[in-house]
């Protein structure tokens, strides 16, 4: 005795299989190119507020613009209109990207965060700055001892100066600690192209440089 088995129903399974694969990938794509646009649309919104912001600055005090020195006792340096800190810098990474205050999902989806209970840049302490590993964070790979690191700010431009890299479990958050010097803390999830939620965590310390 043979059985007979109904074949339109499985074809008809397959084929709505895969549809919703199909759909998802299309779907997938379009969240990733969104994020990009997304990020990019931003970074580009908030490089102009403080262009201009930066230019109107001197004209409102009669002054030329100058870099900050590490004496400087201004008080501490406000986050402009909406959370907008400043902009970093490494120039040999070619790694540039506005920094806003906070590390909400949205923001280091558009921009890298300022750490909330750390220094903010131009206040004597350890300014602390996350990114994601796989998007404005990623040339930290790359990054070696010495590189300059530039944050500027409405009340000036800060260097620092790369010291040391090292690799930390999640909830090591001593990193973060204040310091009796001006230390710049970068974070990021590490390794960089592990897939899924990294392990670990990426830091890079830089220390202010000294400025007569």
């Amino acid at each position: 005795m043979r059985l007979l088995v109904a074949k339109a129903p499985l074809r008809r399974m397959l084929r709505w299989t895969q549809v919703l694969l199909l759909a998802g990938g299309v779907a997938l794509l379009a969240y990733c190119a969104f994020v990009l646009v997304d990020a990019r649309i931003f970074q580009q919104g908030e490089q102009r507020q403080l262009e201009r912001m930066l230019t109107l600055q001197p004209e409102a005090n009669g002054e030329a613009p100058q870099s900050a020195s590490p004496t400087s006792s201004n008080g501490p340096p406000p986050a402009a209109a909406g959370g907008l800190i400043g902009r970093l810098e490494i120039p040999r990474l070619g790694l540039s990207a506005i920094v806003m205050e906070g590390t909400s999902t949205t923001t280091l989806r558009r921009a890298v965060g300022h750490i909330a209970g750390t220094a903010l840049p131009g206040q004597p302490g350890n300014v602390g700055i996350s990114g994601h590993r796989d998007t404005f964070f990623r040339p930290l790979r790359n990054i070696r001892r010495n590189d300059v690191i530039t944050l500027t700010t409405l009340l000036g431009e800060y260097r620092y100066r790369v010291m040391s890299t090292r690799i930390v479990r999640p909830n090591n958050v001593a990193v973060l600690d204040a310091t009796g010097d001006d230390i710049l803390t970068l974070v990021t999830c590490y390794p960089f192209y592990f897939v899924g939620p990294a392990p670990s965590r990426f830091i890079v310390r830089a220390e202010r440089e000294n400025r007569l």
